[in-house]
């Protein structure tokens, strides 16, 4: 398995996996509705505001994961933390279990905190992200887009190692996600 960044110029690829991978687990709907939000993220956030990692097998399309960055707004003067959130994130059907997913989140925090990142956070199932190092985090804590339909789910983890800090919002994230169905 070889893990890289990929570009949004890949984005039949990107859309075909994440069309494919959630209508099998969520039915057609849904996995129309993520591919159409993987093309939407890849094809209309800035360049510096979007990372894409992907995991492949040979020539084959593996998995994939879309960083995109979140801004608090922080006291004035303050920028905030550079923090970016992981949404959405695919394995092909057949490559789940693997571990391929697990190593691909890591290989993209990696390369995030190599490039400055001090805070990821994503929006899913505690277990799963909770063998990345994401803890459970409040709104308080760190302030999500919208409101959340499963607060449980909000996840967050420093990439330099200490304690969450809590973040001030609002919180202003991708365009393309900023609607309330992804929350």
């Amino acid at each position: 398995m070889q893990y890289a960044a990929l570009s949004s110029a890949n984005i039949d690829a990107i859309q075909a996996l994440f069309t494919h991978t959630f209508t099998d687990s969520e039915g057609a709907q849904e996995g129309a509705a993520i591919g159409q939000l993987a093309a939407a993220l890849a094809t209309t956030t800035p360049a510096e505001e979007l990372r894409i990692f992907a995991a492949h097998d040979g020539d084959q399309l593996a998995a994939c994961v879309l960083f995109t960055r979140l801004h608090f707004a922080g006291a004035e003067g303050d920028k905030g933390r550079e923090a970016w959130l992981l949404s959405p994130m695919a394995v092909a059907t057949a490559m789940q279990g693997k571990g391929i997913g697990q190593g691909l989140i890591r290989y993209g925090l990696a390369a995030l905190k190599a490039q400055g990142a001090e805070l990821a956070v994503t929006y899913g199932d505690p277990k799963f992200y909770g063998k990345l190092g994401f803890e459970a985090v409040t709104i308080e804590q760190v302030p999500a887009p919208q409101p959340l339909s499963f607060p449980h789910g909000w996840l967050a983890q420093t990439l330099e190692g200490e304690a969450m800090p809590t973040q001030k919002g609002p919180v202003r994230c991708a365009e393309a996600l900023n609607r309330p169905e992804f929350w």
